[in-house]
């Protein structure tokens, strides 16, 4: 009866798998808004490397990952596989539940697979600096992390209601050498005019994004970095569900349900991607993305072009939106707090590959008790999405008897996060959730755009 699975140094993958090679319909481009045609590279070279933006668009299905990455990921991959006997025996559930443990990284995520990456590509393209944004801080500390090792300077623009609830964060970001400040912020013109207008403003993702890129195109030998939503960021995300599929086949288990939370996609498309290989070529297989009901981008939002920032100075992006402007409640769960979601994660859910699921915020907390109470590991308010999606799918294996195979991510833990349990604890936490005329009304001026 093991309860940890490993996977030894030697065996970590040496390749990251691209999707896009396995799509029946191919990805529709992003659009340049001025012309409304296929974004030329040449623009997006202003904010990322030419090396990058050549895994953006590459349809190549393995792509090698070099050995200086390699080196970086071995101070915690291969992460290991846990089998959950103990929220099995309290669930009463015949499922076999396994979950791959992200939380073993240096910043505690999933994150540094892309910043690690993503820092490396950066530094040999002659970048000396980087900018960001962050929600929850799990993407800004783990790009600090990934700078901090491969000698670039970092300026995160972190969402301001998570800089003022997580303070940690930012002091794990500080501790690696980065600079981090609130967002909106008075160090960009377009975050001034937020600030100006409201010096309390909560922020939003879309807003830190716009902060960050007008920052790198200003900046000399900057460019800006994404932790989510874009092609080359679930790419290096890969290697855990190529780790997970290894390791479960060393005990002669294949998933029947496969569970991920979703803010922008990447922890999601990083476990389910290899699997999803399989469905696209007729493997029978659940795929099953959980976001908050608060922000309900995928169970909600129209599959639509939209601009990937507040202050439209991306290329309009073919994804599920609930609108560019929108600015979400003060959830905890704040790495899951974007108006958008992955491309690649948009198309797969249109075209019903993957089932998408969305949760309330004190239920996934409630869910997260459970497991801390059972497995131990105190997961992320992220975290706790997924876990409430396969208490849910237990439970209903439970009613039918059947002997099915759950496999979740834990992309991270929740030892910085405790104050959102405390305030969970004491009844303090309030539910959101987003009205189809509040929805209706973000996404109107996106008629303008083609549709993907």
């Amino acid at each position: 009866m093991e309860k940890k699975i490993p996977l030894p140094e030697k065996e970590i993958p040496r390749f990251w798998y691209n999707i896009q090679a396995d799509l029946k319909n191919p990805l529709p481009p992003p659009l340049d808004p001025e012309t409304m045609t296929p974004i030329d590279p040449e623009k997006l070279s202003r904010i990322f490397p030419g090396n990058l933006i050549e895994q953006e668009t590459s349809t190549e299905r393995w792509i090698k990952i070099p050995e200086e990455v390699i080196e970086k990921l071995l101070i915690w991959r291969p992460t290991p596989l846990y089998r959950a006997y103990s929220l099995e025996r309290y669930l009463k559930t015949p499922a076999r539940i396994y979950y791959k443990y992200e939380a073993m990284s240096p910043p505690g995520s999933h994150k540094p697979n892309t910043a690690i990456a993503q820092a490396y590509y950066n530094k040999v393209y002659g970048t000396r600096r980087l900018t960001t944004e962050t929600g929850a801080g799990q993407w800004g500390s783990a790009l600090a992390f990934a700078c901090n090792q491969f000698g670039l300077e970092l300026k995160v623009y972190m969402v301001r209601v998570s800089y003022n609830q997580k303070p940690y964060r930012r002091i794990l970001m500080e501790t690696w050498g980065a600079k981090c400040v609130p967002s909106p912020s008075a160090d960009t013109q377009v975050g001034k005019k937020y600030y100006t207008e409201d010096p309390n403003h909560p922020g939003s993702l879309g807003i830190a994004i716009s902060e960050a890129i007008e920052d790198a195109v200003n900046s000399k030998d900057t460019k800006y970095s994404l932790g989510s939503v874009l092609n080359h960021v679930l790419l290096h995300q890969t290697i855990i569900g190529l780790e997970a599929k290894k390791q479960l086949e060393s005990i002669h288990e294949y998933p029947h349900i496969v569970i991920g939370c979703v803010g922008g996609g990447s922890n999601f498309a990083g476990l389910s991607f290899p699997f999803l290989c399989d469905k696209i070529n007729g493997k029978e297989l659940r795929v099953i993305a959980c976001e908050p009901s608060s922000c309900p981008t995928l169970t909600k939002g129209p599959y639509v072009y939209d601009f990937g920032d507040t202050a439209e100075t991306t290329p309009l992006l073919p994804m599920h939106s609930i609108g560019h402007r929108f600015v979400p409640p003060p959830i905890h769960a704040g790495g899951l707090r974007y108006h958008g979601m992955a491309p690649l994660v948009s198309l797969l859910v249109k075209e019903g590959m993957v089932e998408a699921k969305a949760y309330p915020q004190n239920s996934t907390f409630a869910a997260g008790l459970i497991f801390a109470k059972t497995e131990g590991f105190v997961p992320a308010p992220e975290t706790n999405h997924a876990i409430a999606c396969v208490i849910e799918e237990a439970k209903k294996l439970r009613e039918t008897g059947e002997e099915k195979v759950i496999l979740f991510n834990f992309s991270g833990h929740g030892i910085i996060d405790l104050s959102a349990y405390d305030s969970y604890m004491a009844k303090k936490l309030e539910d959101y959730v987003l009205s189809d005329e509040e929805i209706r009304m973000l996404v109107k001026d996106l008629d303008k755009f083609p549709r993907p």
